[in-house]
């Protein structure tokens, strides 16, 4: 007879391929039609709020898998807090202003220079908007739930306007003011850039050392001893006013081949190695305390004109000869020292980094080719002692990829130093994953400069300043709401296409102007105002969010980015940091750990990805990765991660299989009435899900990826669910081991799959669909199962039994070697009680278990084999095979012949 019809076999109808490519897009097109994150909202509204405010990208060019990353996990914090009853509003943006468009724009043809200011930058919004949505289509296709409808865009009327009030409100405390500082330029973008637009990679300069004959040694140095400099940049010599020598350091005075130089003393044999002096023909002669070398003046190499030697606190023995060459238009710490002596600011170098007719004969020269040029004349001068050319770490412009210069030019910039400590105070106040990180952004805000607020560019919010007849710039609180309101009705081309007179409040007079005539500052604000706003823009004018947001989320390039445009901004006008939390990723490299690139072939597109696997492959590499260091991506992890997810929803489908005759209404059993495997495996899951619970908090997914893979392979498929099957298919429906077991099966089933939701968002949806007796209308609109308190006890009593289980499953394996049984129900197994616990307090049947036919336990075993807790002997089991279960048994019914299967499965069988 075939019994294969009397079997309680599996029963679904969810697909054991995934499908995941054509099954997607039907359930976000689904989604979108009911609503769903309307609906997900209302059910958690009157809640507590969670806000994770979404730091824009820059809405240009194709999303790759760093995007992925980035939103993903938002997405996973997100759904994680709205599952848990929390009122989760999502509004994801776009920042839209800056160069890249621009170029993106004149790579496409279009002549910016053929058109008005406003037709240009109508043209940024046409391509911004056409970049935004096919950014936004590609993070919908990954799964992503949000406001999509309604994205904050900074080019927005309503957010420029907040923008200037943001501005406005540091106008009112002191802390806007225009200044010519040396600063960030990229004569190749022809403006000034902001820390956070720089990158450094590798550049190859010459290393010059420069003599400077004394002139005037105020009794302290005889006229024609040199001082000598070193430097990088020869260009910048033109431009130097003084010698910087640190009070404190000594200062030796040397004779070498007939002249005399002074140079630290600390540094004199490294110089002397560096620019070739013979040790033995150095003779010293004076000792100075650079304090006493206060105002002496040397005269410049190359031009007709003194050099003041002056005193500096950023003077170092590090490298170089302790004499710092000083050009107050050129670096930071010259600027600062010049002011302290009353130098003036020369920075001899146009917009596009050509010399101008400051420079005198290297007027029209690019200020890399005037390097050769001026170390030339240097040698010609005899005032360059040493040649050589190294390379280092330098910064470039992140978007043109060449090297920046330091260059004083006027320019509008906020004080930092007026809001330091508040900002300081207001990060202490902040939660970090990583208290490294903390340190890290302290010491950014704590050692920096004031920030540089204006572009020489045309695509950006306008910097709302006006100027009198004088050129007295006109900083009012009131012009600044007055425009703010102009720009929120009338968006902010008006600046370009309106006259001063129209966009000043009605009657304003000044000073400054007494014939009434204003003009216009061309400039506009650094698109890092622009994204360092967004808590005015988005958290502070949208009322259904909050302000400070509980959490921003980004890469840990936005350390000196966007978080700390934001926090600047947020303490300035408010008192207060724009977030309670601050969390980042790392970036995403290639499978060795390298930068992808086109030039490499390296590069992985996410939505080639989706097209091929789905998004919920990239979705579950998101969670395999420790997401806070880099993270790496080739196609060999993207299969690696494909296998765990067919590995978990294949146990999901054996789960969904064995549950279909099950109605939780009519058959749960009460806990205390489960067997007792079924209670430690019912509790074992509940420490699984408290451990998911709360790495989630942690955003510990790396964790859970592992924790999640070990539960299923080890504890339900190499155990729970092989164990179950000869009970699941072979016992009566409604027979008490099935049910409680079944029991259990459909808590794992229903509460991992909440658990894993967050992630496999469209892999749960399909679960929750074919899961038997749910009442929502999506997973995503049920919260998390409770949390429940474990049997500490049970958990180790049975852990140790599992011990015991190894041991016999390494025999058995042993037997089968050696072609004592074929599989492990041929078995017979004897085994020895283990030294801590004893057999018999396990309830149950060990040949279930052990999936073997028989089992016996002796006190010893002669001819057994010793293993790490018991010692076990296999042999071929005794009796016949039953046709039905394959379990051997000596009945003698099936023994004789008398029937093919045994008592067991004839009652079963009978019964039907």
């Amino acid at each position: 007879m075939d019994y294969k019809d009397t079997l309680l076999m599996p029963k679904t109808a969810f697909k054991m391929r995934g499908g995941l490519v054509n099954k997607e897009p039907k359930m976000q097109q689904h989604w979108e039609d009911i609503d769903l994150y309307k609906k997900k909202l209302e059910l958690n509204k009157g809640n507590t709020p969670f806000v994770l405010h979404d730091g824009p990208p820059y809405a240009n060019g194709n999303l790759h898998m760093g995007h992925a990353l980035n939103k993903i996990i938002k997405d996973i914090i997100n759904r994680n807090k709205q599952m848990q009853g929390y009122y989760t509003p999502y509004v994801p943006g776009w920042d839209t202003h800056g160069l890249p468009i621009e170029q993106a724009l004149t790579n496409k043809g279009v002549d910016r220079k053929s058109m008005s200011i406003e037709e240009f930058r109508n043209k940024c919004i046409e391509f911004a908007n056409s970049q935004i949505d096919i950014q936004r289509d590609g993070f919908k296709r990954m799964g992503i739930d949000g406001e999509w409808d309604n994205p904050y865009l900074t080019y927005k009327p309503e957010f420029e306007a907040s923008q200037v009030r943001v501005l406005k409100d540091m106008v009112a405390k002191g802390l806007i003011y225009k200044g010519k500082k040396p600063i960030y330029w990229s004569p190749t973008s022809e403006s000034s850039l902001a820390e956070a637009e720089l990158e450094y990679q590798d550049k190859k300069s010459p290393s010059i050392y420069v003599s400077f004959k004394v002139k005037d040694g105020k009794d302290t140095v005889e006229p024609g001893v040199k001082f000598v400099i070193w430097t990088t940049t020869p260009w910048t010599i033109p431009s130097n006013l003084a010698l910087a020598v640190h009070k404190n350091l000594n200062y030796v005075q040397f004779s070498y081949e007939g002249e005399e130089f002074i140079v630290a003393e600390d540094l004199l044999d490294t110089f002397a190695d560096e620019v070739e002096f013979d040790k033995d023909k150095i003779t010293r002669t004076k000792e100075f305390k650079g304090s006493e070398l206060e105002y002496i003046t040397a005269e410049h190499p190359l031009f007709d004109r003194e050099s003041l030697v002056v005193l500096g606190d950023h003077v170092t023995t590090e490298a170089g000869t302790g004499i710092v060459h000083t050009a107050p238009g050129h670096g930071d710490d010259d600027f600062k020292v010049g002011q302290q002596y009353g130098l003036d600011v020369l920075s001899p170098v146009d917009d596009k980094g050509v010399f101008t007719e400051e420079a005198g004969k290297y007027e029209g020269l690019f200020y890399d080719d005037a390097n050769k040029v001026i170390s030339d004349d240097l040698k010609e001068a005899g005032a360059l002692l040493k040649l050589s050319f190294y390379t280092h770490s330098y910064p470039h412009d992140w978007r043109t990829k060449k090297p920046v210069i330091f260059r004083a030019t006027p320019q509008w910039f906020a004080s930092i130093e007026g809001v330091r400590e508040d900002i300081l105070n207001a990060l202490m106040d902040t939660k970090f994953q990583v208290e490294w990180n903390r340190k890290r952004m302290y010491n950014m805000i704590k050692n920096r400069g004031d920030w540089v607020i204006s572009r020489q560019r045309v695509w950006g919010v306008p910097l709302p300043f006006f100027y009198g007849e004088n050129g007295e710039e006109i900083i009012d609180t009131e012009v600044l709401e007055h425009v703010a309101t102009l720009f929120e009705e009338h968006g902010s081309n008006i600046w370009f296409e309106w006259d001063a007179k129209d966009l000043l409040p009605e009657g304003f007079t000044h000073e400054s102007a007494p014939n009434g005539v204003f003009t216009k500052e061309t400039d506009i604000m650094d698109v890092w105002f622009d994204s360092g706003s967004t808590h005015r823009g988005v958290l502070d004018y949208r009322d259904y969010l909050t302000y400070p947001a509980d959490l921003y989320f980004e890469g840990s390039d936005q350390y000196r980015g966007w978080f700390n445009s934001s926090l600047i901004t947020s303490v300035a006008t408010r008192g207060h940091s724009p977030y309670k939390e601050l969390l980042s990723h790392g970036f995403v490299m290639d499978g060795q750990g390298k930068k992808m690139s086109k030039s490499l072939g390296n590069v992985i597109l996410p939505t080639k990805v989706m097209q091929q696997m789905g998004a919920d492959i990239i979705r579950l590499w998101v969670m395999s990765s420790d997401f806070e260091e880099d993270v790496r991506v080739s196609d060999d992890i993207l299969k690696q991660v494909s296998e765990v997810y067919r590995k978990i929803r294949n146990t999901f489908r054996f789960l969904l299989g064995n549950v279909n005759d099950f109605n939780p209404a009519e058959n749960n059993v009460a806990y205390e009435d489960l067997y007792e495997v079924d209670k430690y495996m019912y509790n074992r899951f509940n420490e699984l899900k408290t451990f998911m619970l709360d790495a989630y908090e942690r955003y510990d997914y790396v964790t859970m990826y592992q924790t999640v893979q070990n539960f299923i392979n080890v504890d339900l498929s190499n155990f729970y669910l092989d164990y179950g099957k000869d009970i699941l298919y072979i016992e009566r429906a409604d027979a008490p081991i099935r049910r409680s077991l079944q029991t259990v099966l459909y808590k794992i089933l229903k509460e991992l799959n909440l658990i894993l939701a967050p992630v496999l968002v469209h892999t749960a949806e399909e679960i929750y669909e074919h899961t038997p007796h749910t009442d929502k209308e999506s997973v995503h609109l049920e919260h998390y199962p409770e949390r429940e308190e474990t049997d500490g006890e049970l958990i180790q009593k049975w852990q140790k039994f599992m011990m015991v289980r190894d041991d016999v499953y390494k025999a058995l394996e042993t037997a089968r070697n050696e072609k004592v049984i074929g599989k492990s129900l041929d078995a017979k197994v004897t085994l020895t009680q283990p030294a801590d616990f004893n057999l018999d307090d396990i309830r149950g049947n060990l040949e279930q278990f052990f999936i073997v036919s028989q089992v016996e336990v002796a006190d010893e075993i002669a001819d057994g084999t010793e293993y790490d807790v018991v010692t076990v002997k296999v042999e071929h089991a005794d009796g016949e095979r039953c046709e039905r279960c394959w379990n051997y048994s000596t009945a003698d019914a099936l023994v004789n012949g008398e029937d093919d299967i045994c008592p067991r499965c004839r009652e079963v069988v009978d019964a039907q």
